[in-house]
């Protein structure tokens, strides 16, 4: 019969004809779906075709229908190449119209009260069902892995979700996303899922962040994965969808993250406080919603903090907080020191080095009752984990992390994450310590060995500023100095070491005692610096093998004379000094540097220069002028402006260099910075005088009398008896012992200076006659009746020099 499987009812009305792909009504459409049915008769010839079998081999029911089974079978099975009867199942290749062939699995089943036998077939791959059955069942009570199907209308058909409430009921078919989720994940989920099933493209492993309508303020991570479900015809039927709940590794990914960038951002600075902020900024609000970092009291000086177990008084004062601006309660403070504790169990396994958590009732057990807790428990917190900031044997201080609200509570991979934090952050903060002692240190002992920061001269007012690196760099030897010379000159110095720290201070405490000892001397400014640049080469040649390189320096030295007005100077490889004229005019002086003080035997130029009454002479360090991609003459600029700007003769110089010193330092500075400021002076014409000495023993009573007359007119009669002494022993010696023309001269300030020159560079020396002895006892009785005495050269001449004491108001 070459016609169609018909169906009837119970009663015998006729059904339309039946394929399996579709579902009747109330049945489910994917169980039949693609099962085909054919009848044969005993002699194994098809008899009635359905049209699913139809679509399965491409054959109608008119090609098929009185042929044997046989012939649509491609190569016959062993198993079934010699039965007789129509086996029970089994599986076979049908070939299909097109050529190709039809992996089928069947059943048989025999028609009752007829020889007639049922056949149904389907491909191969349907008879996996119940391996996909197994999977489905797999993958049931998986928590973190939601099947879901749903309808063309985006409703639930089937699903494993449970959306985690308080009850734990599934979600029952029939729902929306919508009765699930957040009305603006759902949203984008379904727009998802509409795209897949519109075009049939599945959707990959897409992220998205949800929240459930119950708990919204929780976001979960998940990766959606969709694909459309269609029936044997192509036809969508709906949409399959796989939801991998991430929030397990997106955690973490975020614990791992949270620990790398503890790693890059905590220990960058040498400062203790400001390390401290770096970490409470790194974990707020990545691991909590508060932080803070209490550090003992001694660790901010530097020193090492004090063993304590148990409660009491810990002497802890708080470093950092974050954020902010958060409403912290009354008593916690930056800088505040933390209240005493009780004897809390927890806080004895904290002190040992464990990392702990409190609850709610533990804090306030722990700060001392319900009052206490209002100043220093923030209002909403239900946990705290407190890690101890151990490193090299000492408990610097902790971190504390709290977790307000509706935060989920620390889980304990959370507390072994803290305590790998709190060792890194603990070594970074111990490192800043270290640091901030020997800082401390090394610039005490700078301090230490710079002159009193103001001078008052004859000469000039002076005031020196110092500022020490910043930005975690450790000092240099950068020193100025302001040095009283005979005839009331004034030796000004600046100097920079190379290096940093100790060994720094050390070097630029030697190179200032030997400036010193020279500026005695009385030496140009230029034989100075050779002898210092000697110096400085023994010095490298008496350290380690590995530090010749590093020893060597720069100075600029000046010497002002109030008389002349004119100010000397020599420079070896230091910056220019600025001089401000009293009319507001400045620049920088032009010289001609040398070469650092490590190489020796490189010759230095002395450059002379006047100075009006009143000029400030500025000399600095290249740390004020020099930056990192600028010139040194852009600085000397900035110096010299700055100076124009701040300088006035109504403010104190100390005033003054504070102000320049602040304008132009920055903020990141890397060297230190050394500003010395000189407004200098002039010695009135009325208050010197000169007289040329005649080469003639007479000479010596027509001194005594010149002197007797300027002393009368000065008012220094008291003085009288011992001037005349000492001109009369320089003046003799200059006479039989120098060479003309020499010169007489007499200086009046707090001091009266007698001065005698001649063109001869022998070196005078004092010594002790002996009874026997006719002369020697000039340079003695000079020495006994001065103050102070000496001897300087000049280019084609020497001067011997006596100073005496001024009492009384001139």
């Amino acid at each position: 019969m070459a016609s169609n499987t018909h169906d009837t009812d119970s009663v015998g009305t006729p059904r339309k004809p039946l394929s399996v792909s579709e579902a009747p009504p109330g049945g489910s459409a994917c169980v039949f779906a693609g099962l085909a049915a054919a009848v044969l008769d005993g002699r194994g010839a098809v008899v009635r075709w359905t049209e699913a079998a139809a679509d399965l081999t491409g054959f109608t029911a008119e090609e098929v229908c009185g042929r044997p089974v046989r012939d649509l079978v491609a190569g016959v099975p062993d198993a079934l190449r010699n039965v007789t009867k129509m086996p029970a199942s089994g599986r076979v290749r049908l070939r299909h119209r097109c050529g190709n062939t039809v992996d089928v699995v069947f059943r048989t089943t025999k028609v009752n009260g007829s020889a007639e036998v049922l056949v149904l077939a389907a491909r191969a791959h349907v008879a996996d069902h119940e391996h996909g059955t197994a999977l489905l069942r797999a993958l049931s009570p998986q928590d973190r892995i939601t099947v879901a199907l749903h309808d063309t209308d985006l409703i639930t058909v089937q699903t494993n979700a449970t959306p985690d409430t308080p009850d734990g009921r599934p979600v029952r078919p029939g729902t929306r996303l919508y009765d699930v989720l957040c009305d603006a994940d759902a949203e984008n989920i379904e727009a998802v899922l509409r795209q897949v099933l519109e075009t049939g493209a599945p959707a990959v492993r897409r992220s998205l962040q949800v929240s459930r309508r119950h708990d919204p303020a929780r976001r979960h991570a998940l990766s959606l994965s969709a694909f459309r479900l269609e029936d044997a015809r192509g036809r969508p039927t709906g949409v399959a969808a796989l939801y991998v709940d991430g929030t397990h590794q997106l955690r973490a990914r975020r614990l791992l993250d949270l620990a790398r960038e503890v790693a890059e951002q905590v220990g960058g600075s040498l400062d203790v406080v400001r390390t401290a902020q770096d970490l409470a900024d790194v974990l707020v609000p990545a691991f909590g919603d508060l932080a803070t970092v209490d550090l003992a009291q001694s660790v901010f000086d530097g020193d090492e903090p004090p063993k304590r177990v148990g409660g009491g008084d810990l002497r802890l004062r708080n470093a950092a907080l974050a954020p902010a601006a958060a409403g912290w309660p009354a008593g916690i403070r930056r800088g505040n020191p933390v209240p005493p504790l009780s004897d809390h169990p927890l806080l004895r396994s904290s002190q040992h080095g464990r990392t702990v958590v409190y609850g709610r009732d533990d804090m306030v057990a722990l700060i001392g009752g319900p009052q206490s807790a209002e100043d220093f428990l923030p209002r909403d917190a239900h946990a705290v984990m407190v890690a101890p900031l151990y490193a090299r044997g000492l408990i610097l201080g902790n971190i504390s992390v709290w977790r307000c609200g509706r935060s989920d509570p620390f889980a304990e991979d959370e507390a072994d994450l803290m305590k790998q934090i709190a060792s890194r952050a603990a070594l970074a903060i111990d490192n800043a310590r270290r640091y901030t002692r020997e800082h401390r240190a090394a610039v005490a002992l700078q301090q230490r060995l710079l002159p009193p920061a103001t001078s008052d001269t004859p000469a000039a007012e002076t005031a020196g500023v110092y500022l020490p690196a910043g930005g975690g760099a450790e000092i240099s030897g950068d020193w100025y100095d302001a040095i009283a010379l005979p005839s009331l000159r004034l030796a000004l110095v600046t100097g920079d070491v190379v290096g940093h720290g100790m060994a720094a201070s050390a070097t630029m405490g030697r190179l200032r005692a030997a400036i010193q000892t020279l500026a005695d001397l009385e030496l140009e400014p230029d034989e100075l610096l050779t002898r210092i640049a000697d110096l400085v080469q023994r010095l490298a040649a008496e350290a380690p093998p590995g530090d010749h390189d590093v020893i060597g320096a720069t100075c600029l030295y000046a010497v002002y004379d109030p008389v002349t007005r004119r100010c000397a100077m020599a420079s070896a490889g230091h910056p220019p000094p600025v001089v401000l004229r009293p009319d507001g005019t400045a620049e920088a002086v032009g010289i001609s540097p040398g070469p650092p003080l490590a190489l020796s035997g490189m010759p230095y130029e002395t450059t002379t220069i006047e100075l009006e009454p009143g000029s400030v002479l500025a000399l600095c360090t290249d740390g004020l002028v020099e930056r990192r991609g600028h010139d040194i003459d852009q600085g000397l600029r900035r110096l010299t402006d700055a100076l124009a700007a701040s300088c006035r003769p109504d403010r104190a110089l100390d005033e003054t260099g504070r102000a320049v010193l602040a304008g132009l330092r920055n903020q990141t500075r890397r060297d230190d910075a050394t500003l010395l400021l000189a407004r200098t002076r002039a010695i009135p014409a009325q208050d010197t005088t000169r007289w040329e000495i005649p080469a003639d023993p007479a000479a010596v009573c027509e001194a005594r009398e010149w002197t007797s007359r300027q002393l009368t007119r000065w008012g220094l009669d008291d003085l009288l008896f011992t001037t005349e002494l000492i001109v009369s022993e320089l003046v003799t010696n200059a006479i039989r012992h120098g060479r003309p023309p020499a010169e007489l001269r007499l200086i009046r300030h707090d001091v009266l200076v007698c001065e005698v020159t001649d063109s001869s560079s022998s070196q005078p020396r004092l010594r002790r006659a002996h009874t026997t002895d006719e002369g020697g006892r000039g340079l003695f009785l000079v020495a006994q009746l001065g103050a102070r005495w000496g001897c300087r050269h000049g280019q084609n001449s020497k001067t011997i020099w006596s100073e005496q004491l001024i009492e009384g108001p001139r």
